[in-house]
């Protein structure tokens, strides 16, 4: 097995890039077959990947089942994360953080899992319509019974972590980050800080934006950046004139736009760990190269001004999704 660089995140030791596990069952359009799904987990591993990040919601619970066919006879190589509030729930996708939701989901994690406990438990979106304190207090029982090992947030605020922090230690708070998505310089970078929360950083490569892997709107049916306002008509031809700026920038370091973000993500402080998605081994191998570049500060600094205050055209999620997220917004940021 190859070693990567380690970082910790509230406690945990993982490897510097993690691996979101999403898009192999879910949202962006055709899914592997189980059978590339499993060549690719395994030679995440095999290449030193220490964290796996997976969640009730992608595929319905096909991403955990794959998860647990593929390498959980390796169970002892890897930091396990997974998530609930946001999931089916009467067939339906939606939020529901009441404690009874919260025990319902871990335990259908735990058997599609095929384990008896999970490292790491976001709760994946904030319930407006449930304190925080009772969604946080469900995870604690969870803790309590050794059904988890740490509790963690995923795309909240500030003052919504300290709210759950008060509760019981978080180890982790998880939200879109890039150079391209800033959102997390508002406030939860450094609340992060001040607490000792690691930050995992999903979508780091700006959903395939900074990987190559968007040139157009033409994507295949059943791929989530189809209402994306960024990602879709003259928002987005807007916006590739900055990524090819980015992405200029990279050739003349000798490195990939993905790397280049990478890099750049990791950057941002030792307690952030980016976990890139991806269907490719070759990709796959191109991210984790990023865990040992060693870039100049003046680069790193000329990728953030690409994306630059303003630059950008086009909401993040759609006005449904937006609604659910609790992380803080930029005053003059597009939000429908």
């Amino acid at each position: 097995m190859t070693m990567l660089p380690v970082r910790s995140i509230g406690g945990i030791r993982v490897s510097a890039i993690g691996l979101g596990c999403m898009n192999l069952s879910h949202a962006y359009g055709e899914t592997p077959s189980e059978a590339e799904g499993a060549r690719l987990l395994n030679h995440a591993l095999d290449q030193g990947v220490t964290l796996l990040d997976t969640a009730a919601l992608y595929g319905g619970g096909a991403n955990e089942r794959l998860i647990a066919k593929a390498v959980m006879h390796r169970r002892g190589e890897f930091v396990l994360a997974s998530k609930c509030v946001l999931d089916l729930h009467d067939g339906k996708r939606g939020l529901d953080g009441s404690p009874a939701a919260i025990a319902r989901t871990l335990d259908g994690a735990l058997q599609r899992l095929g384990t008896d406990h999970i490292d790491l438990y976001y709760l994946h979106r904030l319930d407006a319509r449930v304190p925080i304190e009772e969604s946080v207090g469900a995870l604690v029982r969870a803790k309590e019974a050794g059904k988890i090992g740490a509790i963690g947030l995923s795309e909240m605020g500030a003052e919504t972590i300290r709210r759950a922090y008060a509760v019981h230690p978080v180890a982790a708070v998880q939200s879109e980050y890039s150079p391209v998505v800033r959102n997390p310089e508002i406030a939860v970078l450094d609340t992060c800080r001040e607490l000792g929360i690691g930050f995992v950083a999903f979508s780091p490569v700006a959903r395939g934006l900074l990987a190559g892997a968007v040139r157009s709107d033409d994507y295949v049916e059943g791929d989530i950046r189809r209402n994306m306002p960024r990602f879709t008509g003259d928002n987005l031809r807007h916006n590739l004139a900055a990524v090819s700026r980015f992405e200029a920038l990279a050739a003349d370091a000798g490195v990939t736009p993905a790397q280049l973000a990478l890099a750049w993500v990791l950057s941002r402080g030792e307690q952030v760990v980016p976990i890139p998605g991806t269907r490719s081994i070759a990709h796959l191998d191109e991210d984790l190269a990023a865990a040992t570049l060693s870039l100049e500060p003046a680069l790193l600094e000329k990728a953030s001004a690409v994306f630059a205050a303003g630059t950008i055209r086009g909401a993040r999620y759609a006005a449904p999704m937006q609604a659910q997220i609790d992380t803080e917004t930029f005053a003059d940021e597009e939000l429908a």
